[in-house]
């Protein structure tokens, strides 16, 4: 493989030290990783050289949270939650009876067509959950059709009790923890769990993460969304390396994530989508909290792709600098999946980058709604 020099980069953010800014500046590229990163005028010969027009450069977007294999459409479900009906995650189940009715063909065709999306609008990494199959084959063949496209899988077969089992949720939780995850650990890094009022209590999502970690399973949550609740202090008692949502905090909660590891997802889509109020991504950040920003691309509570548009929210309504959002979407996505290889471009990283139609980063969230990524590099290949 030859080498490759990405010159004419206008400005150049990193995320090695911080926001890592370089004007003027050029990136080569040596078997899909940063080989050299610095002044244009010092760049070092490569085999060949592609042009960037002085265009903003800033790494591809770690999406850390996503939803994307299941079937079926709920427009009118946001429709209604737009006059006024609220958020309650109930509409899980009809997502959960379209994708047990689809064919494997089906459901790879959307996944391929959502990562394409995000592709094209810079996110490089993304996570993929199961969670809408809800029975051994269905959550099975979900994480198998998810790794096709990432390696960062996540079994989420605690998402909620389904409607056979509605009566006896214990009895889902010992399917959830035997059968399902024996079938589904070969193709998953991760495991989690929906600890919510109406999905799974502390003591279930303990019980379930658990198991998960006996399978070699990383741990993560989805907590404090629709209220109060234990998850966000289960998560930093049990060392998982992220918790989402995050909506509704305690001082307790943030004082945890504080003094912890685990690293507080936050998805503004969710609140925009369902007029929720937006997590106080400011006093996180304040209080030291480590802080990422993800999509939640799903078909329920967040139907979009753009972590662009994430970022804007996350400035305009969670306190958060351009700065400070462009890190959480980048770096932040890397350390809520535990990884110092994607998130930044220093020299070893992969070069997984976004090339905006923009003189600065800054424009991300100050052009929101606008399509700013003109090309979007994976292991350092135009995509």
């Amino acid at each position: 493989m030859t080498s490759v020099a990405l010159t004419g980069i206008g400005e150049l953010s990193t995320q090695d030290d911080e926001l890592g800014l370089l004007h003027d500046a050029a990136l080569v590229v040596e078997h899909g990783r940063v080989a050299w990163v610095g002044p244009a005028a010092q760049a070092p010969a490569a085999d060949t050289a592609h042009d960037l027009g002085g265009r903003a450069v800033v790494p591809g977007f770690v999406d850390s949270h996503s939803h994307l294999v299941f079937a079926g459409d709920r427009a009118e479900e946001f429709a209604a939650r737009m006059t006024g009906t609220p958020y309650s995650a109930g509409g899980i189940r009809t997502t959960v009876a379209a994708t047990r009715a689809a064919s494997d063909e089906q459901l790879a065709a959307n996944l391929a067509r959502l990562v394409d999306e995000m592709r094209r609008q810079g996110t490089t990494t993304v996570e993929v959950k199961s969670g809408y199959g809800l029975t051994v084959h269905d959550e099975a063949r979900s994480l198998a059709l998810a790794r096709q496209v990432t390696e960062e899988t996540t079994f989420l077969g605690a998402h909620v009790v389904p409607p056979e089992l509605a009566d006896d949720p214990a009895a889902y939780v010992d399917l959830v923890t035997g059968p399902m995850l024996d079938a589904c650990a070969p193709h998953a890094r991760w495991i989690d769990v929906f600890c919510e009022s109406g999905a799974f209590d502390e003591d279930q999502a303990r019980a379930i993460l658990q198991a998960g970690k006996e399978k070699g399973l990383g741990g993560r949550l989805h907590a404090n969304q629709l209220g109060p609740g234990p998850g966000v202090r289960l998560a930093c008692e049990l060392g998982l390396v992220a918790v989402d949502h995050c909506t509704y905090l305690t001082d307790q909660d943030v004082d945890a994530l504080a003094s912890s590891g685990t690293t507080a997802t936050l998805l503004p889509g969710v609140e925009f989508s369902t007029r929720s109020p937006y997590p106080d991504g400011r006093r996180l950040l304040d209080a030291g909290v480590s802080v990422a920003i993800a999509s939640d691309c799903n078909p329920g509570s967040c139907f979009t792709s753009s972590m662009p548009l994430c970022l804007a929210l996350a400035v305009r309504e969670m306190g958060l600098s351009p700065a400070e959002a462009l890190t959480a979407a980048t770096r932040g996505g890397a350390r809520a999946l535990g990884r110092t290889d994607v998130g930044h471009l220093g020299v070893g990283a992969c070069a997984d980058l976004a090339v905006l139609d923009a003189p600065s980063y800054l424009h991300l969230a100050y052009r929101p709604g606008v399509p700013l990524v003109r090309e979007t590099f994976v292991r350092g290949r135009l995509t």
